[in-house]
This record gives C-alpha cells, sequence and structure tokens, in this order.
C-alpha cells in the first residue's frame, strides 16, 4: 500500500516571517515535522510542496523530497489547502504517473507531533475503513458551550439559552481540530468528493501538549519552552 506524506510550507507568513523556517530551539520548525515524517514507520514516501526554494532546501537538509516547486497561484493567503494537495497529487500524476492509496497531510506549524501520533493515523483509517480521519484535542472546559458567554446590550448571558452554566465534570466533551496535526485521507475518495470532510471522518484524539499549532509569536514561545524541556 503506497502512503504518501505531504508537508505543505509556503513562504508568505503575515504573524510571523518566514513562519516555517523560523528557529525554534534550535532548528528549523519546518525540520521538526520532517523528522517526524522521516520516523514514521506507515509512511511510504515523503513530501515537502513548497512555492520557497529556501523552505525547500531546508525540506531537502532534513531528508524529504522536494519532487517539485508549486505556482505561485496556489501560494496566495486565501489558497484553500484541498487545492494544495489536489494539485500536488495532479503533478504528481502528471511528471512521474506516480498515484497513492492513501495521503497524509503533515502541517510544519505542529512541531510536537510525533512519528507515533502519525502511525496511529494511518492504522485507524485503515482499521475503521473510514473515508478520513483528523487529529483533534478535547476542548478545555473553559472553553466548552457549557462554559461560554455571550454579551448582549452590555450583559453577559449563557451562550447556550436554554441551560444554566455547568460543572465541570456534568459538560458533554467537545473536540477541536488541532491544526490539524495529521489528516490522513484516502486518495480516491479525495478525489472523488474534493474535500477532507463529509463522508466517514473519524477522530484521532491527541494531548494539549502534542496539539500545540503555531500561529502567533506566543504560540512559539509555548512551543518552543516544551521541546527545550523534551530535551
Amino acid at each position: 500500500m503506497e502512503i504518501l506524506g505531504i508537508i505543505p510550507a509556503r513562504g508568505g507568513s503575515k504573524s510571523i516571517p518566514h513562519k516555517n523556517i523560523t528557529s525554534i530551539a534550535g532548528k528549523p520548525l519546518l525540520a521538526y515535522t520532517c523528522e517526524a515524517a522521516i520516523g514514521s514507520s506507515r509512511l511510504t514516501r515523503v513530501i515537502l510542496d513548497t512555492d520557497d526554494q529556501e523552505i525547500a532546501e531546508v525540506g531537502r537538509k532534513y531528508g524529504v523530497e522536494v519532487p517539485f516547486i508549486r505556482s505561485k497561484q496556489l501560494a496566495q493567503d486565501d489558497t484553500l489547502m484541498i487545492d494544495v494537495i489536489l494539485g500536488a497529487v495532479k503533478i504528481l500524476n502528471d511528471k512521474e504517473n506516480y498515484s497513492s492509496d492513501v495521503i497524509v497531510l503533515l502541517q510544519p506549524t505542529s512541531p510536537l507531533r510525533t512519528s507515533k501520533n502519525i502511525d496511529d493515523a494511518v492504522e485507524l483509517l485503515l482499521k475503521t475503513g473510514a473515508d478520513s480521519m483528523v487529529s483533534v484535542v478535547k476542548v478545555p472546559h473553559r472553553f466548552n458551550p457549557g462554559s461560554v458567554m455571550s454579551l448582549e446590550n452590555g450583559r453577559l448571558v449563557n451562550f447556550q439559552k436554554t441551560q444554566d452554566l455547568l460543572r465541570r465534570q456534568d459538560k458533554s466533551d467537545f473536540f477541536g481540530r488541532n491544526g490539524p496535526a495529521v489528516l490522513t485521507v484516502k486518495t480516491d475518495w479525495l478525489l472523488k468528493k474534493r474535500n477532507f470532510y463529509g463522508g466517514d471522518t473519524r477522530p484521532l484524539v491527541m494531548n494539549e501538549e502534542d496539539s500545540i499549532d503555531i500561529d502567533t509569536p506566543f504560540d512559539l514561545k509555548i512551543a518552543e519552552f516544551l521541546l527545550k524541556c523534551r530535551k
């Protein structure tokens, strides 16, 4: 079975300039995802999809293929990830007559995601027969809909109108996509539906620490602290 890992890393970033290769705990941010992907026992191929030559060189240094450079049209602020992945699939098929059974999307903004997380995600997809699998993290109780309040005319009111605020132990569990750090999808389903979700999508529940997603300078500080603790 051919299982393709794709690491999408465009050059543009507004919140943190050149975010994907900014230094964190002594290495470029991208390096952590490259190492996790290379360390996976389930991925049969790993490629970096980027529009930036400097990012491409970092990817090669850390052991992943860069079989093409992404077009600028697919590297805009409003470019959808689904279009990036479909574009990569088409290029590999056109250039190499290459196709995979499963695609694993690995965003470089999740430096604490591990090789085991990747392997668990692939195993879950194959074991359940699902169309796709997305990594999630449990929503902290303070952000649970049962705790959330909104403002109406300057006054706090319960977000859920039909119930009082619940005790922590009485709240239902909710989950949020953690980036996602790992997303696996069957290639034939992806090409047919042109969507990651909407069919039989299953969750891979990750812990809060491994779920850190770098979006702001504050996220970068938290991730650097955790990575240094691991070392």
